[in-house]
């Protein structure tokens, strides 16, 4: 059974940084290959975004608003991914969840929510003004 344990969550100031990790557990062995990972974001009263993924190859995806500040990366056993965030705005304060699917070569995109099958419980990031 897959579980994601998020990690590193807590407050900082605006323009700050923090470093999320995520620890991850029980994918099939024979399937790894075939793993994506990735982080999301929900603030209070607005639906949850696709911050970033990361494929079985290393290649990456970011969302716009973070593109040059987050950078996403991970283990080849894929046991731990971790999200480098820099230059915190306020408007980025929220829930931050990691996310897997199985999905092949390539990761599904992060406008599609439903592709990942695995979540974590999520870990706080307040960034204040």
């Amino acid at each position: 059974q897959v579980q994601l344990v998020e990690s590193g969550g807590g407050s900082v100031q605006s323009g700050g940084s923090l470093r999320l990790s995520c620890a991850a557990s029980g994918f099939t062995y024979s399937r790894v290959s075939s793993v994506c990972m990735a982080w999301f974001r929900q603030a209070p009263g607005k639906e949850r975004e696709g911050v970033a993924n990361i494929d079985n190859g290393g290649g990456t995806t970011y969302a716009d608003s973070v593109n040059d500040r987050f950078t996403v990366s991970q283990d080849t056993a894929r046991t731990t991914l971790v999200l480098q965030m820099n230059s915190l705005k306020p408007e980025e304060t929220a829930m931050y969840y990691c996310a897997a699917a199985y999905s092949g070569r390539y990761c599904p995109p992060l406008s599609g929510q439903h592709y990942y099958k695995y979540w974590g419980q999520g870990t706080q990031v307040t960034v204040s003004s």
